[in-house]
């Protein structure tokens, strides 16, 4: 039997394991399908306090894990596919059949990249031309036009990116403003790389006679006029689904799938020791120093709720 059990690695996990270590709750973490988050796979991280020069996403996260192992956390790989958390011995299962008990649950499960269901996005998926990463791909398409669809933070820090690579980025917007913060808007707008199509939404990748992406199918929303754009890379940048399938029958969860935080807190849910932090919850902020306050949280009210067993 585990004091508590945190789903997540990144910064809403590993930040709940630093803090449930240091109060010798032997925190147990168990890893989903991408370890160390969302987070991984960026590639600077200006905004996160510490770092005045930036510091290199999947090195933060390396950061927080040996923070939270130095502490005793322990950490394992395991996906779990189903939860029983409305029992006062709570039970997880793996994907693997594999059964975790424990008396307390943060879940800090995060998200996942949206996608656009168009055709030729599945065809050409990994390898082939179409990602939800820049900084895993980026370097795949140098000296070759690519394209990002999106308008938010995100989409604005990919097509950055890729113009380190890139000849030139272009990027599909539906709307005709970006919804990004000013900063990175304003970084996006003035850069010579880079052309923004307004009122625009792709329609079909199209493939070459090798398989791999030639061009891109797109409409203007207004005219609904259609024309091809030639690109050897497609970045989808469009908003993230939160990873909370194994939870919502027991959790609270809105339309969209993120859990809802209750009782005036932000990291408890209506079951007594169960908590959550992090992306899977918030899709306002969305920030890493919002999801590691998320996970501060959790473990100060997961162990408080022990103590109050005791």
């Amino acid at each position: 039997m585990e004091n508590v059990i945190i789903l997540g690695t990144g910064c809403a996990g590993l930040t709940a394991a630093i803090y449930a270590a240091r109060a010798n709750l032997n925190p147990l973490v168990l890893e989903g399908g991408q370890p160390g988050g969302q987070l991984t796979t960026t590639s600077e991280v200006e905004n996160f306090p510490g770092w005045p020069e930036g510091i290199d996403g999947f090195t933060l996260m390396d950061h927080l894990r040996k923070q939270a192992t130095r502490f005793g956390a322990r950490t394992q790989f395991a996906q779990v596919s189903e939860a029983k958390l409305h029992r006062e011995d709570k039970e997880l299962v793996t994907d693997g059949g594999e059964v975790y008990k424990t008396k307390a649950v943060i879940v800090a499960t995060g998200a996942r990249p949206r996608l656009l269901d168009i055709p030729g996005e599945k065809e050409m998926f990994g390898g082939k031309g179409v990602t939800t990463c820049a900084t895993c791909d980026g370097a795949f398409y140098r000296d070759m036009e690519v394209i990002v669809v999106g308008g938010g933070d995100s989409a604005c820090e990919e097509a950055l990116f890729l113009t380190r690579f890139c000849s030139r980025v272009h990027m599909l917007h539906r709307r005709d403003e970006l919804r990004a913060s000013s900063i990175m808007a304003d970084r996006v707008m003035e850069h010579e790389k880079i052309d923004i199509h307004w009122d625009t939404v792709p329609v079909e990748v199209l493939a070459g006679g090798d398989g791999t992406m030639r061009a891109a199918k797109i409409r203007n929303v207004k005219t609904n006029e259609e024309s091809e754009l030639e690109a050897k890379g497609f970045f989808i940048a469009i908003g993230h689904i939160p990873n909370t399938g194994p939870f919502a029958q027991d959790l609270h969860v809105d339309d969209k799938g993120y859990l809802i935080p209750e009782n005036g807190s932000q990291v408890k849910t209506h079951l007594p020791g169960v908590y959550v932090a992090g992306d899977c919850a918030d899709q306002v902020y969305r920030q890493a120093i919002t999801a590691a306050g998320m996970g501060c949280q959790a473990a100060m009210e997961a162990e408080r709720w022990l103590a109050s067993q005791e």
